[in-house]
C-alpha cells in the first residue's frame, strides 16, 4: 500500500501529487480565520481540491482547525469527500487507522491538552491500530523546534512503543520536524508541508507498507 502523507498546509492546496492508494493529512488543513470562516473555505476550496485529485483521504483536525473543534457537527454535515477522524478508528483496506487530533497545550489554540490529559486520548488508541495519525509529534520524534526544544508528547511515545502492530504514524504540529524517523519496526513520520514562515516548501512523504 502506498500512501502519500502530509500535514500543516494552513490553507495551501498541493497542485501537482504523486500517485497513492490514499492521502493521510495530519491537521491544520484550514487557513486562518474563525471557525464560520473555515467552514466556508472546507464547503468550497477543499471540497474542489478533494474532488480533483480523487484519492481517498483521511484527516484528523489540528490546532488551527477551529472549525473541527468549535463546530465538528457541521463539519460533517458538508459530507465533504473525505473521511475525518477524530478519537476514532476505521478499517482501509484491511489496515486498521486511528485519527487523534490533539497536541501538549500551546497557547489558546484548539485541540489543546496537558500531557496527563494526553495519555488518556493515547490510551483510546485500540492495540491492532497499524497506522497512527495525530497532530502531535511523539516526543523525541521530529518534535524539535528552531530553539532546540523537544515538545512533542511523551505518553505518546510511550503508548506508541505499546502497539505491537503498529507500522506507520503521520504527525506535524511542528514544522521544523519535517522528516521520517524510525522507532523498532514502525516509521514516524512528520509530514509539515510549510516551514517555520508559514512557507510550501516540502513536499508529501510517500511511504509503501505491507
Amino acid at each position: 500500500m502506498k500512501l502519500m502523507l502530509m500535514s500543516d498546509l494552513h490553507g495551501h492546496l498541493p497542485k501537482s501529487l504523486p500517485d497513492a492508494d490514499a492521502i493521510l493529512i495530519a491537521g491544520d488543513i484550514c487557513g486562518g480565520g474563525k471557525a464560520v470562516q473555515q467552514l466556508e473555505w472546507l464547503d468550497d476550496h477543499f471540497r474542489r481540491w478533494l474532488e480533483q485529485i480523487s484519492i481517498p483521504t483521511i484527516c484528523v483536525g489540528g490546532n488551527h482547525d477551529w472549525a473541527m473543534y468549535e463546530k465538528l457537527d457541521e463539519v460533517r454535515r458538508l459530507k465533504l469527500p473525505w473521511t475525518y477522524l477524530q478519537d476514532e478508528s476505521m478499517m482501509f483496506q484491511g489496515k486498521v487507522v486511528y485519527g487523534s487530533p490533539h497536541q501538549r497545550k500551546f497557547y489558546d489554540w484548539a485541540f489543546n491538552l496537558e500531557e496527563y490529559q494526553l495519555a488518556g486520548k493515547w490510551n483510546l488508541i485500540p492495540d491492532e491500530t497499524n497506522i497512527l495519525i495525530c497532530h502531535s509529534p511523539p516526543k523525541f520524534y521530529g518534535d524539535k523546534t528552531r530553539d532546540g526544544e523537544f515538545c512533542g508528547s511523551e505518553s505518546l511515545t510511550w503508548r506508541i512503543g505499546q502497539l505491537k502492530q503498529l507500522q506507520l504514524v503521520c504527525f506535524g504540529h511542528i514544522h521544523s520536524g519535517y522528516g521520517t524517523y524510525n522507532s523498532g519496526n514502525v516509521t514516524l513520520a512528520n509530514a509539515s508541508l510549510l516551514n517555520e514562515s508559514y512557507q510550501m516548501v516540502n513536499s508529501p512523504i510517500v511511504i509503501e507498507i505491507d
